[in-house]
């Protein structure tokens, strides 16, 4: 199978954040920047999924255009990458496309990117306890997600795999399964919002790049 993926070196830290990004915005943009920062990562792969197989797919715009999207919010900053991996491997699930990757690059330390929203219905994922299993996770704090992100399914599951938010730095070089919570400055934005104002007022909703780390 012939993939492209972004230029790699051994040891290279790479956060990966997956997503519909319907649309994209700067609660996105934010939430992968405060990751590079916190866990010492190099990149962050935005994963620009086919389709989220938890939710319909009647109205969601085409791959290509969420990509451009995504390349417009994150501007000139060489350390976000913007891939539509998934659709060239075939999958729409996030276990298959960590085995894809950790294969094809054995010597990156991914770390899985995740909001707390999602971490609240983890475990309705496909084979959710092998993506815990293959890379570290880092939690990030999401409004009105953290009392149920913290007492969900998964998040019991693994208590006994989290590490202290202040070993964050370490995150990336641990052994799976390790996860952590990370508090952010909260941004009260989220795409379905954003995809029912857009239908109010059909105008392009996407912040300006923010200044580059």
């Amino acid at each position: 199978m012939k993939v492209t993926l972004p230029p790699t070196s051994p040891g290279l830290r790479v956060g990966l954040f997956g997503g519909s990004f319907n649309p994209p915005h700067y609660g996105h943009l934010m939430l992968a920047q405060f990751a590079m920062r916190r866990l010492g990562l190099d990149q962050v792969w935005w994963l620009v999924t086919p389709g989220n197989p938890l939710k319909s797919v009647d109205e969601l715009p085409t791959q290509q255009y969420r990509m451009a999207q995504c390349h417009a919010l994150v501007g000139r900053n060489r350390r976000m990458v913007i891939t539509g991996i998934e659709a060239e491997i075939g999958t729409s699930y996030t276990e298959q496309t960590i085995r894809f990757l950790k294969r094809r690059c054995p010597q990156v330390r991914f770390v899985w990117l995740m909001g707390a929203d999602n971490l609240a219905g983890f475990h309705r994922w496909k084979n959710w306890q092998d993506i815990a299993g293959n890379v570290p996770m880092a939690i990030i704090d999401r409004p009105g997600s953290t009392l149920k992100a913290a007492s969900s399914p998964a998040a019991r599951a693994l208590a006994h795999a989290r590490i202290d938010e202040s070993d964050a730095a370490l995150l990336p070089g641990l052994a799976p399964p390790r996860w952590l919570f990370l508090h952010v400055k909260r941004v009260n934005l989220s795409s379905t919002a954003l995809r029912a104002a857009r239908k109010a007022k059909p105008t392009p909703i996407l912040a300006a790049p923010l200044k580059e780390i």
